[in-house]
């Protein structure tokens, strides 16, 4: 019986379980700091990610409201030099011009041979986009990879002259747009992987 009353002391000896809770409660709280770091370092690189990316998309939108001026032209070249000397304008003419005017005046199965429609954009391979514009720290790489004919002209303009009003005998001839679509690929120039691509259908 002795011997059975010295095991229940033992175990109702609470010596040392103060220091084992409070060991236990240390490596809880140290692992919800560790937590919490990771978290707060983790947002700050998403956030960094995000910014860059928000940027990089910019600077494509940028490009690519200079390429609707040559869209606008369709296909007149000459007719960018004109546009109040825009240096942002005549800087970034087609890589091949002639090439460039078969896409926007003709439907995309009419191009012909040698005439790329691929989504594929490749820096550095001029073949594989048809218009390159720095704008800031990035280049914004341009290229028409679809035309639907319809039949607006090119830009010319407001009409000052020569403008009849419409009689009862004249038929309109209703307005069937083109539809260009462009893909678009803006890139660091000193950092590739802060890019961005964009598709845009364009209604002109």
């Amino acid at each position: 019986m002795r011997h059975g009353a010295d095991d229940m002391k033992t175990l109702r000896n609470e010596k040392g379980f103060a220091l084992g809770f409070v060991l236990i409660l240390s490596v809880i709280g140290l692992l919800m700091t560790l937590a919490m770091l990771v978290m707060v370092s983790r947002g700050g690189y998403v956030s960094g990610q995000q910014k860059r990316f928000r940027t990089a998309v910019e600077a494509g939108v940028g490009g690519v409201q200079s390429m609707f001026q040559l869209l606008d032209t369709r296909g007149n070249m000459s007719a960018l030099y004109g546009l109040d000397n825009n240096a942002s304008v005549t800087m970034m003419l087609p890589i091949q011009s002639q090439r460039f005017a078969v896409k926007i005046n003709n439907r995309t199965g009419a191009w012909g041979a040698g005439v790329d429609n691929t989504l594929v954009i490749v820096p550095g391979d001029r073949n594989t986009y048809d218009i390159e514009h720095d704008v800031g720290r990035y280049t914004v790489y341009m290229k028409l990879v679809d035309t639907v004919e319809g039949n607006s002209a090119g830009s010319e303009g407001l009409v000052k002259s020569g403008v009849v009003n419409a009689g009862s005998g004249e038929v309109s001839v209703p307005s069937i747009p083109y539809l260009y679509t462009i893909e678009v690929l803006s890139q660091n120039r000193t950092n590739a992987n802060e890019r961005s691509r964009i598709s845009i259908l364009y209604q002109y």
